[in-house]
C-alpha cells in the first residue's frame, strides 16, 4: 500500500507501559491511520470513485493480513473486535454442523467468549501450568454430537503453549472442525498452519484492535438467518478501512523483525521472572519454556492484585493484574482457577514490540527494580505482611 501525502504530527514513544494487550499501536500504524482517515472515508460498497478508491485500499489490506495467516484474501473476514470474530466464527462452525449435534470440545482456559459460546460444554481440564490434557481432549473429540473444538495456539494471561499440531492431527482424524484462537500470538509467536477456523487480533502486533476471522476453503461454515452481506457474508457491514490500513501497516512493520524482537522479549521476561524469585512467596505461572515471548504473569501471596496494579501506576509503571473486572463484579481468573493456582495477587507483564516502546528495557529494568518494594508496600497496607 503505497501511503498518502497527508503527514500527521508525530507522538512521542509511550513510556512505562508493559501491557500491550491493547495497544499501544506501531507508529507507521498510528501514521497511516490518521493518513487514511482524511483521505479514505468511502464506503468499499459503493460504486462511485471514492468507494472504488476504498475497496481497493480494503482489498490490499486485506491480501497482507490474509498472509498474515496463511489463507487467501477470500477466505479473510475482518471484524469490530477479537471477541466479535471468535463468537461469529464459532456460531457459524456450530450452525452448519447442527445435524451432527452441539457440543463443543474444548480446553478450560479459553477466552470467556467461546467458554459461554460453548453452551453447556465440559471444558477440558488442564494442568498447573496451563496446558490442556492432551489424552483427554483426544478422547472427547470421538465423543458423539461434538460438532466442533476450539484451542488457544498460546494462553494470553499466562503464555504458555498448547499442543497445537498434535490435537490438530487429532481434530482432523475425527473429522471435526477446529477452530484455532491465534488472538494472543499472531505476530510474536510463529502460527502452525493448523484449524479449519483460525481468529486473530491485529492488537496483538502492533495493530488497531481489529478482529481478524480465516475460514479455509472447504469448511462447512454457515451463520443462521439470513446471509450477511459484507465480508464473505460473515459481518453485518464492511469494516472501517482506515483500521484495515493501519492493521495491514503494522503486520508489514513487525513482520521482518519478529524473530530478533520476539528473542529480545523472553530475555526480558526472564529477568522478570528472576526479580520474582528474589521476592518471598511470590510464584511465577505457566509454563517456564514453552511459552510466548512476551507475557509473564506473577502471583503474589498475601496481597490484593488491583493494589498491585495501582502501587505500580504510582510509579509511572501500566501492568495488568490477572483477576478478569467488569462493571459489577470482580471475579477470579478462569485461567489461573483452571489451573489451581492462586487467583489473587496478580500482575500480568504483556510487553510491547521494541518498535512500539524503544524504551521498554528499561521498564522491566524498572519493573524488576520496584517489584520486592511494591509487594512489600502493599502487604504492610493490609496487614498481612507477617503473616
Amino acid at each position: 500500500m503505497a501511503h498518502t501525502t497527508v503527514e500527521p504530527s508525530p507522538t512521542p514513544p509511550p513510556e512505562g507501559v508493559l501491557d500491550a494487550s491493547r495497544g499501544p499501536l506501531h507508529p507507521l500504524a498510528a501514521r497511516t491511520l490518521e493518513a487514511a482517515v482524511g483521505a479514505v472515508w468511502g464506503d468499499p460498497a459503493a460504486r462511485h470513485a471514492p468507494g472504488r478508491a476504498a475497496r481497493a485500499h480494503l482489498d490490499t489490506a486485506r491480501a497482507v493480513l490474509a498472509g498474515a495467516l496463511g489463507v487467501a484474501p477470500a477466505e479473510l473476514s475482518l471484524h469490530p473486535s477479537a471477541e466479535d470474530a471468535l463468537d461469529v466464527g464459532l456460531r457459524g462452525l456450530l450452525h452448519a454442523r447442527r445435524r451432527v449435534g452441539e457440543r463443543v470440545v474444548l480446553s478450560a482456559v479459553e477466552r470467556s467468549v467461546l467458554l459461554l459460546g460453548a453452551r453447556d460444554a465440559e471444558p477440558v481440564p488442564v494442568d498447573a501450568s496451563g496446558r490442556v490434557d492432551e489424552d483427554a481432549f483426544a478422547a472427547a473429540l470421538g465423543e458423539p454430537g461434538v460438532a466442533a473444538a476450539v484451542l488457544q495456539s498460546a494462553n494470553g494471561e499466562v503464555g504458555t503453549r498448547q499442543p497445537l499440531a498434535t490435537l490438530d492431527a487429532a481434530a482432523r482424524a475425527a473429522g471435526v472442525p477446529l477452530l484455532l484462537d491465534a488472538t494472543a500470538s499472531l505476530g510474536r509467536d510463529p502460527l502452525p498452519a493448523a484449524g479449519s477456523v483460525v481468529v486473530a487480533d491485529a492488537a496483538s502486533f502492533g495493530g488497531p484492535p481489529l478482529g481478524l476471522l480465516a475460514v479455509r476453503a472447504g469448511t462447512r461454515w454457515s451463520l443462521p438467518g439470513p446471509r450477511r452481506e459484507a465480508e464473505q457474508g460473515r459481518a453485518l457491514a464492511a469494516p472501517w478501512v482506515p483500521l484495515a490500513l493501519a492493521a495491514a501497516e503494522a503486520w508489514r512493520q513487525g513482520e521482518a523483525a519478529a524473530s530478533t524482537d520476539a528473542e529480545e522479549a523472553r530475555a526480558l521476561v526472564q529477568h522478570v521472572r528472576a526479580a520474582a524469585a528474589t521476592v518471598p512467596d511470590v510464584e511465577v505461572v505457566g509454563d517456564p519454556d514453552d511459552r510466548l515471548p512476551h507475557v509473564v504473569t506473577l502471583s503474589a501471596l498475601l496481597a490484593d492484585g488491583e493494589a498491585l496494579v495501582d502501587e505500580l501506576a504510582r510509579h509511572g509503571l501500566a501492568v495488568t493484574s490477572g483477576s478478569a473486572c467488569t462493571a459489577s463484579v470482580l471475579r477470579p481468573s478462569h485461567v489461573l482457577a483452571a489451573m489451581g493456582v492462586l487467583t489473587h495477587g496478580n500482575l500480568r507483564v504483556v510487553l510491547p514490540l521494541a518498535a512500539v516502546s524503544p524504551g521498554r528495557a528499561d521498564d522491566v529494568e524498572r519493573f524488576c527494580a520496584l517489584l520486592p518494594d511494591v509487594v512489600r508496600t502493599v502487604r504492610r497496607r493490609m496487614g498481612t505482611e507477617d503473616l
